[in-house]
């Protein structure tokens, strides 16, 4: 061979060749596998922005929670717990003691007591209000739940698309050059498998954070349902003794 054109084929070569870092990768993919990366890189942003999110409320609820059950046993009558809260109830056991009080206090001032048919009646109603309070603050707690759960599940999928359409277009390089190798096909092949890697990048952390949130709020629902048995229970013996705490 010539050494002028080997010098010319060795600069050619320098030339091609590919920067196999990660924002190398993100610029030289097809515009399809750009797309597919964009959009699984949103979506991992804002599933971490869910996750601190979340993990940041649960840990305040529990703590209110825990604060606000030492002042309902602590022995202070319910009337002046509920003065006391009613005005700003900061979590959702004193938004759903302030619901059942709320019912109490409208019938006792409207019946004038609790004598009579009336008890049975006002018992269901203070129930029913605190099981609807109850069922509102599941459905605030739940809050973008559903996006971790569709991102767990749809991320993988998502990425193995950007990776089919990768390798498809490394085989059309290949049937272009006429050349099979390596180095026609790997830079395809990268892209392809790094979409693969951000889809799992973005489900894997959705996927925990989902099942770990899911858990801890099972767990508030169960401790909202324990406090409102608790309290319907002191609030029936206080109808049948006629009087009040």
């Amino acid at each position: 061979m010539d050494p002028t054109t080997a010098i010319q084929a060795t600069q050619l070569a320098g030339t091609v060749q590919h920067d196999f870092s990660v924002w190398g990768l993100f610029l030289q993919a097809d515009i399809v596998v750009k797309t597919v990366m964009v959009i699984l890189g949103a979506s991992s942003i804002w599933s971490w922005a869910i996750i601190f999110d979340k993990w940041i409320t649960f840990k305040s609820l529990h703590i209110k929670a825990n604060k606000f059950e030492t002042s309902f046993w602590s022995g202070e009558a319910l009337e002046k717990l509920y003065k006391k809260v009613q005005a700003k109830p900061n979590d959702p056991l004193a938004r759903i003691f302030c619901a059942g009080m709320h019912e109490w206090k409208l019938s006792a001032d409207g019946s004038g007591g609790f004598d009579g048919d009336l008890r049975a009646g006002l018992q269901q109603r203070i129930d029913r209000s605190m099981a609807t309070g109850i069922n509102r603050e599941v459905s605030l707690l739940e809050r973008y739940m559903t996006f971790l759960a569709t991102v767990g599940s749809t991320a993988p999928f998502i990425g193995l698309f950007g990776t089919v359409w990768g390798i498809m277009n490394s085989f059309a390089a290949i049937a272009g050059s006429q050349n099979t190798s390596l180095a026609v096909v790997a830079p395809g092949i990268a892209e392809a498998l790094f979409a693969t890697a951000i889809g799992l990048v973005a489900a894997i952390p959705a996927v925990v954070a989902y099942n770990k949130f899911s858990t801890d709020l099972n767990r508030y629902h169960d401790r909202m349902d324990a406090f409102s048995a608790e309290f319907s229970a002191i609030l029936g013996r206080h109808f049948e003794q006629g009087g009040r705490r």
